[in-house]
């Protein structure tokens, strides 16, 4: 049997709606992206959202909008994608990583300890569709002697008055946290919608508002949707319009947009996530959930509690007792079964670049003991039950070789 680790759903449905995107003449920038930025919105309980062409230019947008530069500071888990802290790099500022807390996200507390004049933002990262704790992150950013201690670089900050909290729900489209949609628990969320994401466009991101008093959302996002294209005035579906050609450039924009041709495979899918995707996701987790509960080396991962809910990005199973190389050894066996498995993520101080900036990982030690204990298990909604059970009869089958109980 042969088990991929995370393929793309397509159906019929999802290749009619790009296949008539092809015939319509208009593949970039158009109708298709207004659509998905409308259903995106519905779908999370806000107001606005900017489609982009991936989560890191989502996150440079962000950081241009709020003036993030030289001499500033952000605040990001060492557990977590490199796009992260490559977003910081690319506007300029300084990376401060911290550790994670046993459920794979950022730590509260040690947010509260490298907090300066100069942190501009946090930027916490959901893991596997898990929601970071929210109230506990806002709780630390609005206590008035970081209000009282912030340095504003820009208008947009003043206007803050605070680091600003940043939401990398890369992985968590369709998570909750306090009953709504999890987008609602930061100032700004960005999902990616990147090939192997809950709902794709092959590449892209989806930027969402929920920016306090006294910012505008629609006005925000008018300026997002500008320097999304290069600071022109008119998007190229516009100036074909009739006696539409003119235009401006009114800033130093990005070329960051979404093509329609992308949006109609995101478009097609987010109509049948509530009531299809997701719940064949957690039809997939909840056959994991059950084998693995039974076995006293397994280490399930969260998935709800009485604030929080995933989205089953990701299966993350740990695996006590045992150390990097055996679990190296458990994916290779597992490979060799025909099941392909992965490893999120290698943390950022492993990784040579931030190593050469002076990062060492055994300055994170919850990072660490997550990263070496971890594999993660495909999960999608093309996997049927007898697939399944093959793939967790092949982890276990692994584990016992490994450990010599057989």
């Amino acid at each position: 049997m042969k088990i991929l680790f995370s393929p793309p759903y397509i159906d019929d449905d999802i290749s009619q709606e790009i296949i008539e995107t092809l015939k319509s003449g208009w593949i970039t920038t158009g109708p298709k992206v207004r659509d998905l930025e409308l259903l995106s919105a519905q779908y999370v309980g806000l107001e606005k959202t900017i489609c982009v062409n991936s989560w890191t230019s989502g996150a440079a947008l962000v950081f241009k909008w709020l003036g993030i530069g030289a001499g500033d500071e952000v605040i990001i888990p060492a557990y977590t994608y490199s796009a992260t802290a490559l977003a910081v790099m690319h506007a300029g500022a300084k990376i401060v990583m911290v550790d994670v807390l046993d459920d794979f996200t950022i730590d509260p507390e040690e947010i509260r300890k490298k907090i300066t004049p100069n942190t501009k933002a946090v930027v916490a990262v959901d893991i596997a569709g898990w929601p970071c704790d929210y109230n506990a992150i806002n709780a630390v950013l609005n206590t008035s002697d970081v209000r009282k201690n912030f340095k504003p670089g820009s208008e947009v900050q003043q206007q803050f008055g605070r680091p600003i909290l940043i939401s990398d729900a890369a992985h968590s489209l369709g998570a909750e946290f306090n009953g709504k949609p999890a987008a609602q628990a930061s100032d700004i969320t960005i999902f990616s919608l990147h090939a192997v994401k809950n709902v794709t466009t092959a590449e892209g991101g989806i930027i969402c508002l929920n920016l306090p008093d006294p910012f505008s959302d629609a006005e925000v996002w008018k300026w997002m949707k500008l320097n999304s294209l290069n600071g022109q005035t008119k998007d190229a579906f516009t100036k074909t319009q009739l006696g539409g050609w003119k235009y401006d450039i009114v800033s130093d924009g990005l070329k960051i947009n979404m093509p329609d041709l992308c949006a109609a495979l995101g478009l097609a899918q987010l109509r049948k996530y509530p009531e299809l995707l997701l719940p064949e996701r957690h039809r997939v987790l909840n056959i994991y959930m059950d084998f693995f509960s039974k076995k006293e080396w397994a280490v399930l991962p969260p998935v709800e509690d009485a604030v929080r809910k995933s989205s089953y990005h990701l299966f993350p199973l740990r695996i006590k007792d045992i150390t990097e190389e055996q679990r190296d050894l458990i994916i290779h066996k597992v490979a060799l079964s025909g099941v392909a498995t992965n490893v999120h993520f290698i943390p950022l101080p492993m990784l040579t670049l931030f190593k050469n900036m002076g990062f060492q990982i055994d300055d994170f030690p919850k990072t660490y003991h997550n990263y070496s204990h971890e594999i993660s298990l495909p999960i999608y909604p093309q996997l049927e039950d007898e697939e399944c059970f093959y793939v967790v009869n092949q982890i276990e089958k692994a584990y016992r070789e490994i450990k010599n109980l057989d």
